[in-house]
């Protein structure tokens, strides 16, 4: 019995200690950027975070600006959101890649499946090495 308890305990803890596995995040409503890694923070520039209507659904969109020379391999995904900031989609959508080349500018957009959602947070990060081979 104590062996189970403690194992519960150290995958408590384990899990407690799991890290935000995203760069950066955007706020749609606020317009705020959180940057959880100084790397990307200074290779990629937030220019524009719209919200905009299509056919009863709101498209969020996010334009960015590469500050670094060389290709970035990145990833982002979306997460909706309704009036009150109640998450309308509970299952995150999978990561899209996003290669930004060298001082490109370039837009990344979703429109909300569930008509409800209204606002969105987008979260970027780098896209592991191992995985571009």
């Amino acid at each position: 019995m104590k062996t189970i308890i403690v194992s519960v305990l150290a995958l408590f803890f384990l899990t407690a200690c799991a890290s935000n596995t995203a760069g950066m995040r955007v706020d749609g409503m606020s317009q705020r950027v959180l940057f959880a890694d100084n790397v990307l923070a200074g290779r990629v520039q937030i220019e524009e975070i719209k919200t905009v209507q299509a056919h009863d659904h709101t498209r969020g969109v996010v334009q960015v600006l590469s500050r670094y020379r060389g290709d970035q391999h990145l990833q982002y995904r979306f997460y909706w959101y309704d009036d009150n900031g109640l998450e309308v989609n509970p299952q995150p959508g999978t990561w899209q890649a996003l290669i930004l080349r060298g001082g490109e500018q370039r837009t990344m957009s979703e429109v909300s499946v569930n008509p409800q959602g209204t606002q969105f947070r987008l979260q970027i990060r780098e896209l592991n090495n191992q995985l571009i081979k």
